[in-house]
C-alpha cells in the first residue's frame, strides 16, 4: 500500500497531480471554447454558403421543370435519372410525404433556413415550401409507403447514400398546385454532408487524453523526485524526537530542501549539544552535592540536642529526596532505546502478571489488534506508573485498548475519590502530590506525559461522571521502527 501511501489526497504528490489536472482541464476548457466558438461559426457560415448554393440548384430545376408541358416532365425527369444526369433525387408527387426528421442541431437549422429563405426568393409562384432532413432507413420516395430502400439501386442509392457513414438527406418539397409536389432530395457537400456537431471529436479525445496522460506521468516523477528530501527531512524529525542520536541527513533536491536540510541538521546537532551538556550537568550535580549531604550529616550527628539532629536530618532527607528525583526525571525522560513492535495487549497483561497484588483488583479484557511502533520500556514504565497509581489511590481498575485511524488509546478508569477539576492540570508539575502519604516524589505523571510527547503521544485524566479518575494514553500508529 506503499503507492496509496503517496498518492492519498491530502500527500503533496497528490495534490500537485489533482492541481495539475485541473489547470489542464481548465487550459484545455478555455481553448477549446475558443476554438468550438470559431470554428462554429466559420461551420455555420460554410453550411449557409452550401446550402443557399444548392438551393439555388433546386430552383433552378423546379423553373426549368415548370417551364415544360405538364405531360412531358415525367418523360423529361425519367431520362435524366437513367442518363445520371442529375446531383440530387427529384420527383413528382400528388400528395406532401411524411419526413421523419432529425433532431435539430445548429448546423441542421442553419441549412435549413438557408434552403428556405433561397427557394421562397427566387420561386414566386409556388403554393408551399418544405425542407428538412431524414436519415436514409426513414427516407420516403414517390408515396408515403415506398421506402429508399424499396427503389432500384440505380434511381437514387448512388445519389443519396454515402457508405458507411450514411449521412441525414436533404428533402425539399414544394407544392407547385393541386395534388402537385416537386420533391427533392440530396446530400450535402462535403465537409457538411454528416451535419456532425460534436464539440470534441473522437482523435481530439484521444490526443487531450495522451498529452493530459503524459504531463501527469512526468509531472508525478518530478514531484516525487523532490518529495523525498522532505519525507527524509519528516521521517529524520520524527526519529529525532525518539532519539537524538541520528546521523546528519543528506542534503539534496531542490534549493530550498538543501536549505531546510542543512538548518534541521544543525538544530539537530545544537539540541545534541545541549542534551550532552544536561547530562553532564546533572551527572556533576548529583556527584558534588552526594559529598556535602554527607559530610553536613556526619555533622548532624555531633548535635546534642536530639530535637535539633531530628529537624536537621529531616531537612537533609528532603534535600536528598529532591536530588534523586530531579535526576530521576532526567533519566526517566531520556528515551535512549530503539523503537520496536511492541503488542499492547499482551504488555497490559505482563504488567497487571508482574505485580500479583493487581491481578484481582484490574480488570482488562485483551484486544486483537496489530502492533505499534514505541519504546518497549518507556511505555511499560508509563502503563506500570498508571495502573499502578490506579490501583493505590482508586482501589480497582478497569483498563481498556481501543484503535483507530490515528492512535491507539488505552483508557484507565479507576473507582478512587478523582482529582479536583482546578488541579488536573497541576498534578504534571514536578514534585506535586495531592497524596499526603511519603511513598512518592511528585514526578510520575509528569514523566509518563513527557514520555508519551516523546513518542508524539499524549496523557489526558479527567473526573469520571460517576465517580474516580479516567486516563487516557494516546500512542501514535505512524512511527517508524
Amino acid at each position: 500500500m506503499g503507492w496509496w501511501h503517496r498518492l492519498k489526497p491530502n500527500s503533496l504528490v497528490a495534490r500537485t497531480l489533482l492541481l495539475t489536472l485541473l489547470a489542464v482541464l481548465i487550459a484545455q476548457g478555455i481553448a477549446t471554447s475558443i476554438w468550438y466558438t470559431e470554428s462554429k461559426h466559420k461551420e455555420l457560415s460554410g453550411i449557409r454558403s452550401a446550402s443557399e448554393s444548392m438551393a439555388t440548384m433546386f430552383a433552378s430545376t423546379v423553373t426549368f421543370f415548370q417551364s415544360l408541358p405538364v405531360r412531358y416532365r415525367h418523360i423529361v425527369l425519367d431520362q435524366i435519372r437513367n442518363m445520371g444526369g442529375t446531383r440530387f433525387f427529384v420527383s413528382f408527387n400528388k400528395e406532401k410525404l411524411i419526413v421523419e426528421p432529425i433532431p435539430d442541431t445548429q448546423l441542421k437549422v442553419a441549412s435549413v433556413n438557408a434552403v428556405t429563405q433561397v427557394l421562397h426568393q427566387k420561386l414566386n409562384n409556388v403554393e408551399s415550401v418544405s425542407v428538412d432532413f431524414s436519415r436514409p432507413e426513414h427516407l420516403r420516395l414517390l408515396k408515403n409507403d415506398i421506402y429508399l430502400s424499396d427503389l432500384p439501386k440505380s434511381w437514387a442509392h448512388h445519389t443519396l447514400t454515402l457508405e458507411p457513414i450514411d449521412p441525414p438527406i436533404l428533402v425539399v418539397q414544394i407544392e407547385l398546385g393541386d395534388s402537385e409536389w416537386v420533391y427533392i432530395a440530396a446530400l450535402l457537400p462535403a465537409p457538411y454532408v454528416t451535419l456532425d456537431d460534436t464539440i470534441l471529436g473522437r482523435e481530439q479525445v484521444i490526443f487531450l487524453f495522451f498529452s493530459t496522460s503524459i504531463l501527469l506521468v512526468l509531472t508525478y516523477f518530478l514531484i516525487r523526485k523532490q518529495v523525498k528530501p522532505l519525507r527524509r527531512l519528516a521521517r529524520a524529525a520524527n526519529e529525532m524526537s525518539m532519539d537524538i542520536d541520528q546521523p546528519p541527513l543528506t542534503e539534496e533536491g531542490a534549493t530550498e530542501l538543501v536549505t531546510a536540510t542543512r538548518a534541521f541538521n544543525r538544530m539537530q546537532q545544537r539540541i545534541r549539544r545541549y542534551v550532552s551538556d544536561r547530562e553532564h550537568l546533572f551527572s556533576a550535580i548529583s556527584h558534588d552535592l552526594k559529598t556535602p549531604i554527607t559530610r553536613l550529616r556526619l555533622r548532624a550527628e555531633l548535635l546534642e540536642s536530639d530535637v535539633k539532629r531530628d529537624k536537621f536530618n529531616k531537612d537533609l532527607d528532603e534535600l536528598e529526596m529532591m536530588v534523586k528525583g530531579a535526576l530521576q526525571c532526567v533519566r526517566d525522560t531520556d528515551l535512549h532505546e530503539n523503537n520496536a513492535y511492541v503488542d499492547l495487549s499482551e504488555m497490559i497483561e505482563s504488567v497487571i502478571e508482574t505485580h500479583n497484588q493487581y491481578q484481582p483488583k484490574v480488570s482488562f479484557t485483551p484486544q486483537i489488534l496489530d502492533p505499534i511502533v514505541a519504546k518497549p520500556l518507556a511505555i511499560k514504565r508509563v502503563l506500570t506508573n498508571l495502573i499502578d497509581n490506579a490501583v493505590k489511590y482508586g482501589h480497582q481498575a478497569e483498563v481498556m485498548l481501543e484503535e483507530d485511524q490515528e492512535y491507539v488509546t488505552v483508557t484507565i478508569t479507576d473507582q478512587g475519590k478523582g482529582i479536583p477539576e482546578d488541579k488536573l492540570e497541576a498534578v504534571f508539575e514536578p514534585y506535586y502530590r495531592i497524596a499526603t502519604d511519603d511513598s512518592g516524589h511528585g514526578l510520575g505523571l509528569g514523566i509518563c506525559r513527557n514520555i508519551l510527547h516523546g513518542h508524539g503521544g499524549d496523557l489526558i485524566i479527567r473526573n469520571h461522571p460517576k465517580g474516580g479518575l479516567v486516563a487516557r494514553i494516546f500512542i501514535p500508529l505512524s512511527l517508524e521502527v
